[in-house]
């Protein structure tokens, strides 16, 4: 099965981001992908945290969750989409979630982001500072679907960094893990490619990460390099940065010859 991560670098215009990331869909479609993953916060980026609570959406209903279903549909893929904001029971924060939709156009699964990133830091005169528990209010379950009979494994961002949330959705075996991100710049440079790859290969399993990549309208800079990475650790297809899309195969017997070669899943005692 093919697979596709788009990388974009969102702005502050809902409208287009909706159809930047509509047309990298179609563009990952023509190209053979059956599922395609977009990045976190495809569909907006505004100049606080707190703007996304304008745009807010109830499940089920409104112009993002729209946007992603009928994609879906138009190229019969699956969608991972990556996250967009949905009301939480605090009205003072939303809730950061992964709305997955098959190639019917039909919602599969949800994800509510659980870790919520916070950073400081001050470098050369320059200050850094991100606190998304201002504006989010953090979900609290696992998620996984099967696409095409292979078994995706949910996550978002941060959440990258916390490995027991991969251990809990091995069991059974994902075949894929999915990351949608905006990392920053920073943290991108120094931790990116080391987590992901940890991923793969501690779980045995393709990684697919679809990035934020670039300088936005709100002077915020994304590190990007969305990347596949297949079992062994292999980053099989990389973007460093600006709006694209990055293809790679989903090889099921490439999973079985690492697990059956190195049974590194069926050794864990804790």
């Amino acid at each position: 099965m093919k697979i596709a991560a788009i990388q974009m670098v969102s702005g502050i215009d809902l409208q287009a981001n909706l159809a930047t990331a509509r047309r990298l869909i179609g563009e990952a479609a023509g190209e053979g992908a059956r599922l395609v993953a977009l990045p976190e916060y495809f569909c907006f980026m505004g100049r606080a945290d707190t703007d996304k609570l304008a745009i807010a959406e109830t499940p089920g209903a409104g112009p993002i969750q729209q946007m992603l279903a009928e994609a879906a549909a138009a190229h019969g893929v699956w969608v991972i989409g990556g996250t967009l904001p949905l009301v939480s029971p605090d009205p003072q924060r939303v809730l950061n979630s992964c709305c997955v939709y098959g190639p019917d156009g039909a919602l599969a699964v949800r994800y509510d982001k659980i870790h919520l990133f916070r950073f400081e830091r001050e470098a050369g005169g320059v200050r850094e500072s991100y606190d998304e528990g201002r504006a989010i209010h953090a979900g609290d379950a696992a998620a996984a679907f099967v696409a095409e009979g292979s078994r995706v494994g949910l996550s978002v961002c941060y959440d990258l960094r916390f490995p027991e949330l991969y251990r809990a959705l091995m069991a059974p075996p994902c075949d894929l893990l999915s990351v949608p991100a905006a990392f920053t710049y920073t943290t991108g440079q120094a931790h990116w490619e080391l987590l992901l790859r940890a991923r793969a290969v501690e779980n045995q399993c393709y990684v697919i990460a679809p990035a934020q990549g670039g300088r936005h309208e709100n002077g915020r800079r994304t590190w990007g390099h969305s990347m596949i990475v297949d079992p062994w650790g292999e980053v099989l297809a990389v973007r460093p940065e600006g709006e694209g899309v990055v293809i790679a195969e989903l090889d099921a017997a490439r999973i079985a010859d690492v697990r059956s070669q190195l049974p590194a899943l069926t050794h864990r005692r804790l």
